[in-house]
């Protein structure tokens, strides 16, 4: 499995979702309930960035329809949205987030 860097963990504020673009693919990297998540930022029902939602009990809003995903899973848990969307690994080191972009979901 091969990780990149993704951002500091310095620039991420609590509960705020930063988008970053990992080998053209767009990611959403949330720091939240004291863990570091790292979810594709595109909502699954509509081609919106998930970075531009809000973040609680562990999911991320979609601001549109305002589908929520599990930042664990990437399952939805409300409607519109019917499917998934990738999460993928992550782990750090010092102050770096990286990620690797093989899905675990």
């Amino acid at each position: 499995m091969t990780f990149v860097r993704a951002c500091g963990v310095s620039e991420l504020e609590d509960d705020t979702p930063k988008r970053v673009e990992l080998d053209g693919t767009p990611v959403s990297v949330v720091r939240t309930e004291g863990e570091v998540f790292a979810i594709h930022d595109i909502c699954s029902h509509a081609n919106v960035s998930l970075s531009e939602g809000e973040v609680e009990d562990c999911q991320i809003e979609c601001w549109l329809h305002g589908s929520s995903f599990d930042l664990r899973t990437g399952k939805p848990s409300g409607l519109p949205a019917t499917r998934p969307v990738p999460v993928y690994p992550v782990k750090i080191e010092g102050d770096d987030v990286l990620v690797s972009l093989s899905q675990e979901s």
